[in-house]
């Protein structure tokens, strides 16, 4: 039996109670009725309830609703503070003869114009391929490419003097395409290939055999709160910068590495981001270094804030992929053999390439066993922005290569694809075969045999899929499809050394807590999750916890908060510190009360002993009294990881996410318009923290998911310059693009790895799970392609993401 036999997952509705495909028994067969779910009664907490595992608001919702939150626009602006804007090149490649900035200097109100000549320390920002320029130095490499700043008294003042200076540049030849990298053989990175077992001769003896080639485009990371930096010169030569970032230790890094000075001098301050998705991991550090160069120069704060525009100009993408490949399989649709190329354009340098191309690789095999198998990663330099780190990091760029091969494998045998997904799965838990991982990381924990049938029932699929046939045979111009595709993530950095945090925790002697971590919050909810685990430790009230702004003269040397793994690392060092402090106080009472340790309880903001219950606070109060330490640091790494670089084979994560989702989507044949009718996710967050939070996660995962494989198109001119830089041009998911019938339901098993709470990540596993709407999206193809004579085993050619211009061409295609 699985654990849905025995007990409900938590659920949330994100639209109406029913759909019409889904009939009420087939629901209530897979789904008894949950308790506890947000907002019910059941979840509302008494004052000594736990923290962890309740649906707690968001810690700064409050503020945020009533815009009371302050983000980096909103601080007040030191005396004197003046205003960047970036000088950018016009052309995606070119020799940079000469900047005339006198016209500029002469304009009202502005003070400097900052260039590479104007950086005391390294001209090259302090990466780890070090192959990015502060500035553009005698050649430009995309258009869009930061060659200086204007410092002015205004903002305004400030941009439009940067669009009057004057460049002098000899237009060079671009390489823009991933065709034209390959046939140039630019890289930013070298290549990498990864082998198990001889692909070619389990591709030649296959009975069944297929190749094709198609494309995934980039997206747009479109936070609210788009790039920005405040730096404050101190005094003798120490510096604040107040940055929206998801890395304040790499931003410090970087700023003193341009100042040419410690780092002990620059204190990195983030309180806050209107959201980051990856694109505040690295190139934050951009704003806050040329914001700290101009104010050197000028010699006074200055504040530097991309608007929309020159945001989407300036900054990194996700990587769009192009791919190759060969498969052969059996008549049930289990692959034999698998030769696949996965050809990342990176943008003109490095910046995370590496590891997003890596990860690729990781989750090219997603949720299914590849006996035979031959991977090659290319990592192709192009004349663009130098794409960066977004939700998922190379994840979904690799799973939608298997899912989309094994969506026309299905298609080809005329079978189920939902069948021929479930006979290549890994093998279940404890299952000795099929269970290693092309890069030799043995799967332990495979709930998807479970789960997917789950799913199944929960959804109705097979009674919707019939009635998909049949709406299909009856309508001539609206075409219906349905799916359901799976996700195994793994959850660690894929840079060990990434995988530490710290945190602080600190007592005050009225009873409340302050905690001051390595992560930052994004509105994922860390900071909540976080005071909820020292709420638990301490046995105090969650009101009584406070977490400050990430800063880096609190926890030095954070990791950046991405990966999914703000919660596992920075939930276990605060857990750690809390600990700390609790048996300091715990062995303060038995010193009192004359008895074990172990006796002494914690809760309710009380504490307990055989003898006597004593508040909280008064128990603060006395040791304090009896000088007993209050306060604590706590450090955690994660264990178990470990791998090859050089080959890409061991034990990169910790464990796995798993989920599923089954989307139903319906086209207009005659303008390729189409519609998502309906959602169904079952997801896997191990014992949850906050399931409140966590299905949010899940939900705003799922839609920007579905959002790049749909409506964000990314679009550069024949001269390498960006066409869709705002949101006039591209169009990223709203409300009105949410399925009325929009279900999430948490799979309720507890993480069999020693993580905070046994809980599991969920920040990029769930992006995945828009997968299925590109699935369902190319069997409605399919079923429109058979109404105009097409074979029905025909694959489905089909770039992403799939615009209405792009089904449109896909059904009038023919092989």
């Amino acid at each position: 039996m699985t654990p849905l036999d025995t007990e409900a997952p938590l659920s949330r509705d994100a639209g109406s109670a029913a759909h019409a495909a889904t009939p009420p028994e087939d629901r209530a067969a897979a789904h008894p009725a949950s308790t506890g779910a947000p907002g019910s009664t059941e979840a509302r907490l008494h004052p000594g309830a736990p923290a962890l595992g309740a649906p707690h608001p968001h810690e700064s919702a409050c503020a945020q609703v009533q815009g009371l939150a302050p983000y980096v626009d909103d601080v007040a602006e030191p005396r004197g503070t003046l205003h960047a804007a970036p000088i950018l090149s016009p052309v995606a490649h070119g020799r940079l003869k000469g900047i005339d900035a006198s016209a500029v200097l002469a304009l009202p109100g502005v003070r400097a114009v900052v260039t590479a000549d104007d950086i005391p320390g390294d001209p090259i920002l302090a990466t780890f391929v070090h192959d990015e320029p502060i500035f553009a130095r005698e050649v430009v490499q995309f258009a869009g490419q930061v060659i200086g700043l204007v410092v002015a008294d205004t903002v305004q003042a400030a941009r439009h003097a940067a669009r009057k200076l004057k460049l002098d540049i000899e237009p060079l030849p671009a390489i823009l395409t991933v065709e034209q990298a390959m046939a140039a053989q630019s890289f930013v990175l070298p290549p990498v290939t990864v082998k198990r077992g001889d692909a070619r001769a389990a591709l030649a003896a296959a009975p069944h055999r297929l190749a094709g080639r198609f494309a995934v485009g980039g997206q747009e990371h479109f936070y609210l709160e788009g790039q920005i930096a405040l730096a404050i010169p101190q005094e003798q030569n120490q510096w604040q910068v107040l940055s929206s970032t998801q890395h304040p230790g790499e931003v410090q890094h970087w700023v003193a590495h341009a100042l040419g000075i410690a780092s002990h001098a620059v204190r990195v301050e983030c309180r806050r981001m209107g959201g980051g998705f990856g694109g505040k991991e690295t190139q934050a550090g951009h704003l806050a270094v040329w914001a700290a160069l101009a104010a050197r120069k000028a010699g006074a704060p200055v504040k530097l804030r991309l608007d929309r525009d020159d945001d989407f100009v300036v900054t990194g993408k996700r990587h769009p992929f192009a791919y190759d490949y060969e498969v052969g399989f059996d008549g049930t649709g289990r692959l034999q053999g698998l030769k696949i190329s996965l050809m990342a354009n990176c943008g003109f340098s490095a910046d995370l390439s590496g590891p997003v191309a890596d990860r690729a690789v990781f989750h090219v095999d997603n949720a299914y066993y590849l006996a035979d198998v031959e991977v090659h990663s290319y990592r192709c330099k192009t004349h663009t922005q130098s794409h960066t780190a977004f939700r998922g990091f190379g994840g979904p760029q690799g799973v939608i290569a298997i899912e989309t091969i094994l969506g026309d494998v299905a298609r080809v045998l005329g079978r189920d694809a939902l069948d021929v997904r479930m006979a290549n799965l890994y093998g279940p838990r404890g299952a000795t075969e099929r269970n290693t991982t092309h890069y030799q990381m043995q799967v332990e924990d495979n709930i998807l045999p479970d789960l997917l049938p789950k799913l199944e029932l929960l959804a109705g699929y097979r009674r919707r899929q019939e009635a998909v046939l049949a709406w299909n045979a009856a309508n001539a111009h609206l075409k219906r499809g349905i799916a359901i595709t799976p996700v195994k993530f793994g959850i660690s950095f894929t840079a060990t050394l990434f995988n530490q945090a710290g945190a602080l925790v600190h007592v005050y002697t009225d009873g409340s807590v302050q905690v001051n971590h390595g992560g930052t919050e994004m509105g994922q909810g860390l900071n909540t999750k976080v005071a909820q685990v020292v709420a638990d430790e301490l046995g105090v009230p969650l009101a009584s916890v406070l977490v400050t702004a990430a800063a880096t003269d609190k926890v030095p040397n954070a990791s950046a908060t991405a990966a999914s793994s703000g919660s596992d690392l920075n939930g276990k060092a605060a857990q750690a510190a809390a600990r700390t402090v609790r048996g300091n106080l715990a062995a303060f009472v038995c010193g009192l009360d004359g008895c074990g340790a172990g006796e002494v309880e914690f809760h309710g903001g009380r504490v307990v002993t055989p003898k006597c219950t004593r508040g909280f606070a008064e128990v603060v109060r006395e040791a304090y009294a009896n000088r007993i330490q209050l306060w604590s640091d706590g450090f955690y790494r994660t264990p178990k990881i470990h791998y090859d670089k050089l080959t890409l084979t061991g034990r990169p994560f910790f464990y796995f996410a798993y989920g599923a989702a089954c989307s139903e989507v319906a086209i207009d044949t005659l303008t390729g318009e189409y519609r998502v009718l309906a959602v169904d996710i079952l997801h896997d967050v191990g014992r949850s923290i906050n399931p409140a939070i966590d299905i949010g996660q899940i939900e705003g995962a799922f839609v920007q998911g579905m959002g790049w494989l749909t409506t964000e198109e990314l679009v550069w001119n024949a001269k390498g310059q960006l066409a869709t830089k705002a949101p006039s041009t591209y169009k990223v998911p709203t409300a009105a693009d949410v399925p009325e019938h929009f279900h999430v339901h948490l799979w309720p098993e507890d993480n069999q790895e020693d993580t905070i709470f046994r809980s599991k990540a969920v920040g990029e596993p769930p992006f995945m799970l828009g997968i299925s709407v590109w699935e369902a999206l190319r069997n409605a193809v399919a079923a429109a392609r058979v109404a105009t004579g097409a074979d029905a085993r025909e694959p489905v050619t089909m770039d992403a993401p799939a615009t209405a211009e792009r089904v449109l061409g896909a059904i009038e295609r023919r092989s």
